[in-house]
């Protein structure tokens, strides 16, 4: 019997406590029935990782079920051989049975439970109860899983009048707690209520006075736009007074000259001999010639030189209001109530602050091509028409991102070959030693370098390895005022490379170091 009952215990599935169902055996050795591991990795789905019941070992992915022949063979034949139920005195508790509290490993089903012991007992462990005198007064009832909620009307030793005090002392003083509770709540609600006042009547504020200021702005762009047209023009008048000066003389000149050609002709044309000499002495002289040498027509640019200038003006004003709108926006991620947001736990969540990430080709090293709207970089064998720009990294395969970031942001990254995913301020060194320059290298950024199946993480030139799942994708989370910066391994699930705790000190720009190419993927 006791080895007809052993087989029982080794083939019965440790989550429903019954004899195996369509057997399967995971990859850590243990067996259960196929419905009952499958019902218990569909609640752990949202993990992305899955566990054995028993052992804890996890599994990356899912691991595929196929059912164990051998074991559904040794099944069938226990259950042939009548052993299916276990004999009275040994019956196992169910998931619908009373459990014996004493049993140590698989409990048997209990028989009786004790009002005072507060527990319940299987008969081997009930025995104490009927043989020591020191449980004589002990109360058995039938098994219940609900002892306390019975425990007053079936208790032997204490009034449920006393019971009844004692339990509404307990609950005048959890009332009170919860009523003190509420008078916090309250006060935080209102305490809440006053800075959302406080917010938008500061919002408010702000608004109308940058509306002011940038209508002041919007209003010296148009006088010196205006002043520009005016003077254009002024000098469009003049240069063409000049002109029309000269041509108007030219004209004259034209004028006379076929005037005389014409007496000329009519002298050459006399046939008098003697009237020809006689009239010839008295041809009037030709006046100076302007000579069409004396005339220069300059091949170049006429007002061009005033649209070179109005552009670097605008591009001067560009830099500026971009550095400008970052400070600005330093500024206003400052405004924050002390209310922390935890963070995400699916992509989901993280998608809710995808912001889209495009390259500044002011920064691109020359052999990197920048396309795909400046989403994609790619490394080329020849150097790229790029102008000159101190920005630009000159000795290394690095970009950064136009953008500045600040707030909350998450973006990604698909890449081929390897792969620096980086973050640095933008003060970081474009030309030198590569402990200046390249990212991770030094104070100024934070990089996950990916290669083909391992990743490392830097900053500050101190290296740490990083075991994690192989994937093409890299997602990036950032809470600038949290000091919060997370690598993501992104395929079906996502999964945690590095987490990084930190002071910001400045606004952050993503940048890229590419081995063959690296794509920010829009936001979805």
């Amino acid at each position: 019997m006791e080895q007809n009952q052993l087989d029982r215990e080794t083939l019965s599935c440790s989550i429903c406590l019954d004899l195996l169902k369509d057997p399967v055996t995971i990859p850590c050795g243990h067996s259960y029935c196929m419905k009952c591991i499958k019902n218990f990795w569909d609640e752990e789905d949202h993990k992305g990782i899955h566990s054995c019941p028993q052992c804890r070992k996890t599994f990356l992915p899912r691991p595929e079920l196929s059912k164990n022949t051998m074991l559904a063979a040794l099944v069938e034949q226990l259950k042939k051989t009548g052993l299916q139920a276990a004999p009275a005195d040994l019956c196992y508790a169910g998931p619908e049975d009373v459990a014996c509290d004493s049993c140590s490993g698989r409990k048997l089903k209990a028989i009786k439970s004790c009002l005072i012991c507060l527990a319940s007992y299987c008969e081997k462990h009930l025995q104490p109860h009927y043989d020591s005198a020191a449980f004589k007064k002990h109360k058995l009832v039938e098994p219940s899983k609900n002892l306390q909620e019975n425990i007053c009307s079936r208790h032997d030793t204490v009034s449920a009048a006393a019971e009844r005090t004692e339990r509404q002392r307990e609950l005048e003083v959890r009332r009170e707690n919860i009523q003190q509770r509420i008078q916090d709540r309250e006060k935080d609600v209102k305490l809440l209520q006053q800075e959302l006042e406080a917010i938008k009547h500061s919002a408010d504020k702000t608004v109308e006075d940058s509306e002011k200021i940038f209508t002041q702005l919007i209003r010296l762009i148009q006088k010196r736009s205006s002043d520009v047209k005016q003077q254009i023009r002024s000098q469009q008048e003049t240069e063409g007074s000049r002109v029309k000066e000269l041509q108007e003389k030219l004209e004259q000149e034209i004028t006379e000259l076929k005037r005389k050609d014409a007496e000329l002709k009519q002298l050459s044309d006399t046939e008098d001999h003697n009237q020809f000499l006689h009239n010839y002495p008295s041809l009037s002289a030709l006046s100076e010639s302007t000579h069409s040498s004396s005339i220069k027509i300059r091949p170049l640019s006429y007002f061009e030189d005033v649209t070179a200038a109005v552009s670097e003006l605008r591009d001067q004003l560009q830099d500026i209001l971009r550095d400008a709108w970052t400070n600005i926006s330093l500024r206003l991620t400052e405004v924050d109530v002390s209310l922390s947001e935890p963070e995400p736990k699916s992509r989901a969540g993280f998608l809710r602050y995808s912001c889209e990430i495009t390259m500044d080709p002011n920064t691109a090293y020359r052999k990197l091509s920048l396309s795909e709207g400046n989403r994609k970089v790619t490394l080329m064998n020849q150097p790229q028409s790029y102008s000159s720009h101190p920005d630009r990294f000159t000795d290394y395969l690095q970009v950064l991102s136009r953008e500045s970031l600040t707030g909350r942001c998450y973006w990604e990254v698909e890449w081929r070959k390897s792969v620096i995913v980086a973050v640095a301020y933008k003060n970081i060194s474009r030309a030198g030693g590569w402990k200046k320059c390249v990212f991770g290298r030094n104070d100024k950024s934070w990089a996950l370098i990916c290669s083909q199946g391992s990743y490392e993480f830097v900053h500050n030139n101190i290296w740490t390895s990083i075991s994690g799942p192989g994937s093409s994708r890299v997602g990036v989370y950032l809470d600038h005022r949290a000091g919060i910066l997370s690598f993501y391994s992104v395929s079906e699930t996502m999964t945690l490379l590095h987490r990084v705790q930190t002071t910001f000190t400045q606004p952050l720009h993503a940048g890229v170091w590419v081995g063959g190419s690296a794509e920010f993927c829009k936001p979805k």
